[in-house]
């Protein structure tokens, strides 16, 4: 029989993170770039690679596709700066691909909050504290929260202990997973 987790992880209950390939293996430059540079075009490739990978687990029966896809929500002023989120793009491009609905009046990011990026675990976490808020009208069991890349997972474990205080199951889809060094 085959486990999804290892005995220690199952210990813990972790988040069922989804990603087509690591950051570390070259894909980083190219998420950065849908961040950072708004170079939308690899979207679709990297979706695609993720819808696959999303399909192989379901065949397996190591997950059962979600009723809804929510992207991370930005918050309204960082929002206007970019003038886009990454990971409601790629929302779109998923729930296009795989007929799930996107769900993006739901989820909010409430409190402004810093960059991520350049932060510890301890200072993520801090910093994630109350950021966002979940509508009382949330009515779903299963959902997918979607992301650019995952790294500390502080942002999703945010977000799924929102979504789990309503009894709803949460995976993570994203198109990168940014592991520490000694889990490559």
């Amino acid at each position: 029989m085959t486990m999804a987790f290892c005995g220690h992880c199952m210990a813990s209950t972790p988040l069922t993170v989804i990603a087509p390939c690591s950051y570390h293996d070259g894909l980083g430059h190219w998420v950065g770039q849908i961040k950072y540079q708004a170079q939308f075009s690899v979207i679709d490739v990297l979706v695609d690679a993720l819808v696959q990978r999303i399909l192989y687990l379901e065949y397996l029966g190591f997950i059962q596709l979600p009723q809804v896809l929510i992207a991370v929500p930005l918050h309204n002023k960082r929002l206007r700066q970019r003038g886009f989120n990454q990971a409601w793009l790629i929302a779109q491009a998923l729930s296009k691909r795989l007929d799930i609905p996107l769900v993006d009046n739901m989820l909010f990011r409430v409190r402004e909050t810093r960059p991520q990026a350049g932060l510890s675990g301890k200072l993520r976490r801090k910093n994630l504290k109350g950021a966002f808020e979940l509508s009382s009208e949330f009515c779903w069991q299963r959902v997918a929260l979607i992301d650019d890349v995952v790294t500390t997972g502080t942002t999703v474990d945010e977000i799924a202990s929102l979504l789990q205080r309503q009894h709803t199951q949460v995976q993570v889809w994203c198109l990168a997973r940014a592991e520490a060094p000694e889990s490559r």
